[in-house]
């Protein structure tokens, strides 16, 4: 594509080749004071000029005073002017010396870049996101490799920089004294060993050209995806950490609802088979008659395997249970309440919630109505049940549709237990289940929809704080009473993973994008647009395009983390690491090959012999063949450390 550029405010005919290009890019004249002041809209493009790629920064300002940031037109070798012009400038790509992620006050995410002759030029700030594009067209030119001493910041390199020239000694795969390697060794000798020697991966990654190359601002592993980030680190800019490469997206139909329960029922009244049941609720729920029944083996008040006989003891069982709960708060006198202070404060919350929960359903409308009645009740006594968790609020609204389909109180509340098996990590006072959904989410929707996670970093909202009401309380609020129960069944059933809800909630964002990003919403308006979805949503067209991206997904390479939250991997855990888990090590220490399509690395052979005997614990560490293969490349290297 070739264009014809303005540049330097004059008109210069010349052929250029257009790499990229993206508006809404901000540039900021004040990094203390970072408001909208100081933020000058304008383009950002990537152009080749006679063979050599450049970075351009257009935009049209005359800001009347002499701005603090002051940028050569041309960044060259030469150090920039005393008193320059501000206005345009274009920076060749080999003249790039660094790049540095920063957040300034106001907390939004920008690009620092720094020229070989030591300028900085002014943060930029992708208003629309972008940012990934960016760098994926500038890595087609040189190659930007995290520094050793700042997780921030970037150094750029030439893909011909003779990198492969560079000495095994350069590398510091042990960078201790002898002393503190040996102590290392003795406390932990694999960890040591393979943390030496991963960093051999990590040179002949950064060494040798690949077109898959891993975005320099994404310096967490797969491993390191669910981890909150730190506190002065924002997630913005974090651009290919769950990256995927996506085949086309299948086209679900939903099923019919399940209508024949006896054909599943044997002469004993066993089910006889319980996965084709969850399949048929799966795929399109359970008809009104049948639900009050089948719920019940869903949320586990009945064993699948249980004859009808078994049943009715165990329902007799139940309902004693219950009501001896139930008698145990019934009986606390006003002055042992004054005196416990917990129990007076979840009776209070109570009695707030169910004046306010489903109060336009017939069976929970109007004063003095017995449904209200049972949803008290019912939620006193989950409290004697579970005191450590007692009421928090959101349970009544998981409380209602069971009441509403079961028209009991025993029943709903063996309900309940069963559904807050399930979700109960929701309602702890830590809120760290919240946080690890959440951060799946975003694992999620970065795999599926990069430029989406970039356009939310930069308004803010990379954390999906606007998604909590959804994922706290199964999205009770953002669809209709009938709609929820239907969605509920579906959910029960586990199918097809377990974080079924997250899918549910990626296929909503998606929807979402064209408005979000169309609309330039910045972190106000996107809450807003967000919250004003409530009744607007139609539920069969987002279970129908949660269960499309479980496919496309499945059918794709998947980094781990993106597996682990489908269900498809089990994450490793500490406890599972022993002395003889010597694969497992290895496989932790070079998990990040698996970002890497072109590149992969194997240790074929490995023997660690130890010498208790010898008084520094250290006798031999021979790896006898370290095979790297990059871009149909392969590099055999020994390495042994006596």
């Amino acid at each position: 594509m070739e264009h014809t550029f303005r540049h330097q405010g004059c008109v210069q005919p010349q052929q250029n080749i257009l790499i990229f290009e993206k508006e809404g890019v901000y540039l900021h004249t004040n990094a203390k004071r970072s408001n909208q002041d100081t933020a000058i809209p304008g383009f950002i493009r990537i152009v080749e000029r006679d063979g050599e790629p450049a970075m351009e920064v257009e935009h049209q300002f005359d800001p009347g005073y002499e701005p603090d940031w002051a940028v050569i037109s041309t960044v060259k070798q030469e150090r920039r002017q005393e008193h320059p012009p501000w206005g345009s400038f274009s920076l060749p790509l080999s003249e790039l010396y660094s790049l540095r992620r920063a957040r300034f006050s106001l907390g939004r995410n920008f690009l620092v870049l720094t020229t070989r002759g030591g300028d900085p030029l002014p943060p930029l700030h992708f208003q629309r996101g972008g940012a990934r594009e960016l760098l994926k067209a500038m890595q087609r030119y040189i190659r930007l490799a995290p520094s050793p001493m700042d997780g921030r910041l970037f150094l750029a390199y030439p893909h011909d920089s003779g990198a492969l020239s560079q000495s095994f000694d350069e590398l510091h795969l042990f960078d201790e004294t002898s002393a503190d390697l040996v102590s290392r060794f003795i406390q932990d000798p694999y960890a040591t060993t393979f943390g030496g020697f991963s960093k051999v991966t990590n040179f002949f990654r950064g060494a040798l050209p690949h077109t898959h190359q891993e975005s320099p601002l994404s310096n967490r592993s797969p491993q390191d995806a669910h981890c909150p980030h730190p506190a002065d680190e924002e997630p913005g800019f974090e651009l290919i950490t769950c990256g995927a490469e996506l085949g086309p997206r299948p086209q679900v139909k939903r099923g019919k609802p399940l209508d024949n329960w006896d054909q599943f029922l044997d002469p004993e009244g066993r089910v006889t088979d319980p996965q084709k049941v969850k399949e048929l609720v799966f795929r399109g729920g359970i008809v009104p008659s049948l639900r009050r029944e089948v719920w019940k083996f869903l949320l586990g008040f009945y064993p699948w395997n249980s004859t009808t006989k078994e049943r009715e003891d165990i329902l007799r069982v139940k309902t004693d249970e219950y009501f001896r709960m139930k008698v145990q708060w019934k009986s606390v006198s006003e002055e042992q309440e004054m005196r416990n202070s917990l129990f007076r404060g979840y009776r209070s919350l109570i009695e707030r919630d169910v004046n306010r929960t489903d109060r336009h359903n017939s069976f929970f409308s109007g004063n003095e109505n017995p449904g209200l009645a049972l949803l008290h009740d019912v939620l006193m006594t989950y409290c004697m049940y579970n005191f450590d968790l007692g009421y928090v609020q959101g349970m009544s609204d998981l409380l209602s549709p069971l009441l509403f389909v079961t028209q009991n109180e025993v029943e709903s509340f063996w309900c309940l237990t069963g559904f807050m098996d399930l979700v109960h990590q929701n309602f702890e006072e830590s809120q760290e289940a919240m946080k690890q959904q959440l951060l799946q989410l975003s694992v999620l929707l970065r795999a599926l929809d990069p430029e989406l996670c970039d356009y939310l970093d930069s308004q803010d909202s990379g954390s999906l704080c606007f998604c909590f009401r959804w994922l706290l309380i199964w999205f009770k609020r953002e669809f209709s009473f009938e709609d929820i129960l239907s969605l509920w069944e579906v959910l029960w059933t586990r199918l097809p993973c377990e974080n079924f809800h997250l899918l549910m909630a990626s296929s909503i964002l998606e929807s979402q994008k064209e408005e979000l990003i169309g609309s330039n919403h910045d972190f106000n308006s996107i809450l807003k647009h967000i919250n004003e979805l409530t009744m607007k949503l139609d539920l069969q067209s987002v279970l129908c395009g949660a269960e499309a991206i479980y496919l496309q997904l499945t059918h794709c390479k998947l980094p781990s983390k993106v597996q682990e939250v489908l269900g498809l991997r089990v994450p490793c855990s500490s406890s599972d690491e022993s002395p003889n888990s010597e694969p497992k090590e290895t496989d932790t220490l070079l998990a990040q090959s698996e970002l890497y399509p072109s590149v992969s690395v194997s240790v074929s052979h490995s023997c660690i012999r130890f010498q208790k005997a010898f008084p520094s614990a250290l006798s031999l560490i021979s790896f006898q063949t370290w095979k790297i293969r990059c871009s149909g490349l392969s590099v055999s290297v020994l390495l042994q450390v006596l």
